[in-house]
């Protein structure tokens, strides 16, 4: 299903979703997450996979967000996400800390339909300790004695969000090197996309384009986004956009900081789009 823009795709996520987003550096659909904003999104369950970033931090400022699972969240070099931080010491959301490689387990889990996967790495950890959904158990197949291993439960989002360089006519979607986006997808509910541009033919059906694409099945729908993932790069097409982040960074440190980026950067900039 292809649908008019990323404000329709975000009419798709009603309140209280769970909504998986990939990093910074791996394809985040910037255009959904300003587009729930406008919409006027409440009490969003956020999944970091496996951290989070610029995306997160306007969701979280705009008062979209009632929880965070995440490994971190994070503005890169241009620091910690100040409205994450802000929210965090006024108790307003939830955070559920993780590490990267659990998180990717639990999708994996989801992904390949089984109820929990297994992960020695977090033996040993204190995040155990706020973690009691984990479980620490005997390694049913020891055959050295006392061998603990700890159980993840599948992760199923509700919506998979992320953007891609191209979706073709079929519904199919082209991701190129980035497939973190193929497990979020295969593991959701259902995934929406913003995608550059439509194109002619079916990706899979082309060798040099097919181990790069997520096919239709997983995809529920897609609408074109002109740059919809800055001030994140997007592969070979466009790169990350330091300045507009660290502009957004300084912006956020204070809460009429934030209100005045938001009115300048998502709500002006989408009333002259529809007015073009």
């Amino acid at each position: 299903m292809h649908l008019a823009s990323a404000d329709a795709l975000a009419a798709l996520i009603p309140d209280g979703a769970l909504v998986a987003m990939p990093p910074d550096n791996s394809l985040p659909s910037i255009a959904i997450a300003k587009a729930l904003v406008r919409r006027g999104a409440k009490a969003l369950r956020l999944l970091g996979v496996p951290v989070s970033g610029f995306a997160t931090d306007i969701l979280i400022g705009a008062g979209c967000v009632a929880e965070v699972e995440t490994s971190a969240v994070s503005l890169g070099e241009a620091g910690f996400a100040p409205r994450f931080t802000a929210a965090l010491k006024a108790r307003r959301i939830i955070v559920r800390d993780a590490t990267c490689p659990a998180i990717h387990t639990m999708l994996q889990a989801s992904e390949k339909g089984v109820p929990f996967m297994p992960l020695r790495g977090l033996i040993g950890s204190d995040i155990l300790a706020n973690r009691p959904d984990w479980k620490v158990v005997p390694n049913p197949f020891s055959e050295h004695g006392e061998d603990p291993i700890v159980l993840l439960p599948a992760k199923q989002p509700d919506f998979a969000v992320f953007h891609a360089a191209m979706a073709d006519q079929e519904g199919n979607v082209w991701l190129g090197r980035r497939r973190e986006c193929a497990t979020i997808a295969h593991a959701s509910k259902a995934a929406l996309v913003t995608v550059e541009r439509v194109v002619e033919g079916n990706f899979l059906e082309d060798e040099r384009l097919a181990s790069g694409a997520i096919s239709a099945t997983y995809v529920t729908a897609t609408a074109v986004a002109e740059r919809g993932a800055r001030p994140a790069a997007l592969l070979d097409e466009y790169g990350f956009d330091q300045a507009y982040v660290s502009d957004y960074a300084r912006a956020a440190k204070t809460e009429d900081g934030f209100r005045a980026w938001l009115d300048r950067e998502v709500f002006a900039t989408a009333a002259k789009a529809a007015a073009a």
